[in-house]
């Protein structure tokens, strides 16, 4: 049957051989290569600049998705019973980042740390929607603070406890004060640092960075899936990637310190950076994504599966405490 993917493909200069649907997007076969039509949420402006950043890492060896344009030149195609915008993108087969390796994490943290480098020598402007605020993480923390305290607050006064509750209240005074923490030395850093210094740290974030976005394709590693890119603090990719890592290996501070001087040895980090990353592993985002869960779900039934994760977090956190204790002087 004719459909809408092939109404669609046939605004673009290729010649489709055969496609296959999988999370949430379409393969395809073409007489161009493996290519990838998904839907893009985005803006037009935001779809522009992918196609440009991504065809500038390209045209310096750096290897990542690029974005394929329609017949009439334009980077976004419109299905137009609905207006859903899509994107055709050159694609890569392959496997993923495996996080059992270590060798994999390490290429990852050092293409990271490469993309990070090449994309700060990009000249063109910055536009202003991807930009984010200077003190959006400084914003997130107090935010995050607020919702654990009304979590705290909402279990206190109630008179029967489940299991999870129990668990919350006794660990939350712990997590408060490190969450407090953070964000109090958060200000600190803002109020002292310099223009010059907060713009050097500043750069083009991948902003969804994870081992299923880092593919080996014939014998080359390549990234994936640019669609969050912000222009932030870079040492937000690192201290993500790192954290969904050793949250995986217990806090393994050996491998923790590992791929940070995997990532300084391609990218040295300025000493406000590695504050940063410090800081940025130290608040308890974990503990607040789980609360954030509890408070967003039917409360009347706690799944397990919460409770496993906040017993997980909770038997973790004295190798997690060592982890940071070990940074605090890496870093310092």
């Amino acid at each position: 049957m004719y459909n809408r993917e092939e109404e669609i493909l046939e605004q673009y200069e290729l010649e489709i051989r055969s496609t296959v649907k999988g999370r949430g997007a379409l393969g395809c076969d073409t007489d161009q290569g493996t290519m990838l039509l998904k839907e893009f949420r985005g803006s037009k402006e935001r779809a522009a600049f992918l196609y440009d950043i991504l065809g500038f890492l390209a045209e310096n060896g750096f290897a990542a998705e690029t974005i394929v344009v329609a017949k009439d030149g334009e980077v976004l195609v419109k299905d137009e019973p609905d207006n859903t915008c899509y994107l055709l993108k050159n694609w890569y087969l392959g496997r993923e980042c495996d996080v059992r390796s270590r060798d994999d994490i390490m290429v990852a943290i050092k293409r990271l740390a490469q993309f990070h480098s090449l994309a700060k020598s990009y000249r063109k402007e910055i536009p202003d929607f991807l930009k984010a605020d200077q003190d959006s993480l400084l914003t997130e923390y107090e935010r995050h603070n607020r919702e654990l305290n009304k979590v705290k607050n909402y279990i206190r006064n109630k008179n029967k406890k489940n299991r999870f509750e129990l668990l919350f209240m006794n660990v939350y005074e712990s997590y408060r004060e490190q969450a407090n923490e953070v964000t109090e030395r958060l200000k600190q850093q803002a109020l002292h640092l310099q223009t010059g210094v907060a713009e050097q740290m500043r750069g083009l974030c991948h902003g969804d960075y994870n081992q299923h976005n880092v593919l080996l394709s014939q014998g080359e590693w390549v990234i994936l899936n640019f669609e969050q890119m912000t222009y932030d603090i870079m040492v937000q990719d690192l201290a993500n990637f790192v954290r969904k890592i050793l949250e995986k290996y217990n806090w393994n501070t050996g491998l923790g310190i590992e791929m940070i001087t995997e990532y300084t040895n391609v990218r040295k980090l300025l000493p406000e950076e590695s504050e940063q990353l410090y800081l940025r592993l130290a608040y308890p985002k974990k503990f607040w994504k789980i609360a954030n869960h509890y408070s967003s779900s039917r409360k009347s039934w706690i799944s397990g599966r919460d409770i496993e994760k906040l017993e997980k977090i909770i038997a973790q956190e004295p190798q997690r405490k060592q982890f940071l204790k070990m940074l605090f002087y890496f870093t310092s």
